[in-house]
């Protein structure tokens, strides 16, 4: 048997969930100071030849161009579009400026990329007036204040403001009462649902299901026996827009990661150890920050033909240096043995996290122990300069001596890792019911 119906749960329809999500943030902030691409497609992309598409004008989307695309295959579908190098330190300084404002509004705040958050603002009603009128004035000081457009979706939990947030782009506000959340997913394309990927969406068309209404009639057993057990539930619930989860204010990342991508294909041993060590130092850079200790290594090495292999081991003392992740990262990538082929793309991560301040063990007999800890606390101090000539003059202010011999390709992309965090894509405005006016 499939198991019990999971009850309808009536405890989230008093809560008062935003979700602010900024209009094609990336090319927004590079506009501010080219005011004259304003109306053309503009795409935000690196110029390397295995770059990606970081963000693109509405303009630009309307010909097929969307984030993570191949740059080569955005510059196929918009040849005339304008291209523009990301700067990354403009997109931080504009997200910080955001958050402060959602900030000044309530303390029930998620952020979960850099132009986007949750916010929950049942306690704040109260003292600001009915939902509708916090989000205008959300979405006036955004704008005013930073030149930027910003949607946003008010509902009874996360889920459903995010799923009206996306329906209101771009510059939109949209409310979906929560006693409405049925009414307002039943004609949309399953695909359409957060966090239903491909491989379930053919399951579920291949089932008869390609509208969420649809989805919603369906047995629950039939989901389970469908999608497995865990899967089908939380199909059937997702698609009355059920979602119990908080907006989690305070967010522990379970690793740090970093990744490479070479800008041809490589079976230089040599330039590969320099990535990772580039990547681990980046990675212990973000562990420092945090002002935690890492327990655990991995790294991902996919080749030439998109095979990805991953190995992870444990650590007995807690890394907080380059030197100490490297170790233990080289020494994972040895132990693949030889190279069947060439590769593509290099991954380095620490997990494992306890805090910085929780000691490191030294045997009491064993003067070899205290010699490599005290070794340890040279390298930690040394690395922790680093940071602050790092933090002053960017990431070319002092590095290894090793990067310095230009084994790493120059023209590369490195990005880093998003744990529990996500990107998404990016009207008119209503004020009851889930259909826009």
């Amino acid at each position: 048997m499939g198991g019990a119906v999971p009850r309808q749960r009536e405890s989230s329809r008093d809560r008062v969930i935003m979700h602010v999500d900024m209009d094609a943030f990336f090319v927004g902030v590079e506009l501010l100071t080219r005011p004259e691409l304003v109306g053309r497609q503009v795409v935000v992309a690196g110029s390397g030849p295995r770059s990606v598409v970081l963000s693109a004008s509405y303009e630009a989307r309307a010909l097929g161009v969307g984030s993570a695309m191949p740059t080569t295959k955005a510059r196929q579908l918009a040849p005339h579009a304008v291209y523009i190098d990301p700067s990354h330190g403009q997109y931080r300084k504009y997200s910080q400026k955001i958050m402060e404002i959602l900030g000044s509004v309530t303390d029930q705040l998620e952020q979960v990329s850099v132009d986007e958050a949750f916010l929950d603002v049942t306690g704040a009603i109260r003292r600001l007036g009915p939902p509708v009128g916090i989000a205008r004035d959300i979405r006036r000081r955004i704008t005013e204040e930073t030149g930027l457009v910003a949607s946003i979706g008010i509902s009874s939990n996360k889920f459903l403001a995010k799923m009206a947030s996306t329906g209101s782009k771009p510059d939109g506000l949209w409310l979906v009462p929560g006693s409405m959340a049925e009414q307002f997913l039943a004609p949309l394309p399953v695909r359409k649902l957060w966090g239903v990927g491909e491989k379930t969406a053919r399951i579920l068309h291949d089932a008869g299901f390609d509208t969420v209404g649809a989805v919603q009639e369906a047995p629950y057993s039939l989901l389970q026996r469908r999608l497995g057990k865990a899967a089908g539930a939380h199909l059937y619930e997702l698609c009355r827009g059920i979602d119990e989860r908080p907006v989690v204010t305070e967010r522990v990342e379970k690793s740090m990661g970093a990744e490479h991508t070479f800008s041809y294909d490589t079976d230089d041993v040599r330039e590969i150890k320099s990535a990772l060590l580039q990547l681990s130092h980046d990675v212990a850079r973000r562990i420092r920050a945090a002002e935690r200790r890492a327990y655990g290594v991995a790294i991902k090495v996919r080749d030439e033909n998109f095979h990805t292999v991953s190995r992870a081991r444990a650590l007995e003392q807690g890394a907080t240096t380059g030197r100490e992740v490297y170790e233990a990262a080289a020494r994972l990538f040895d132990d693949l043995g030889p190279l069947p082929c060439r590769i593509r793309l290099v991954g380095v991560r620490a997990e494992r996290f306890d805090a910085h301040d929780a000691g490191r063990q030294l045997s009491l007999w064993d003067q070899a122990s205290e010699d490599t800890f005290v070794h340890e606390a040279e390298w930690g101090q040394a690395e922790s300069t680093m940071d602050l000539i790092w933090a002053k003059f960017g990431p070319s202010g002092l590095r290894p001596a090793t990067l310095l011999e230009g084994t790493i390709s120059p023209r590369y992309e490195r990005k880093q890792e998003k744990v529990d965090g996500s990107r998404t894509s990016d009207g008119q405005e209503s004020e009851e019911g889930p259909s826009r006016q």
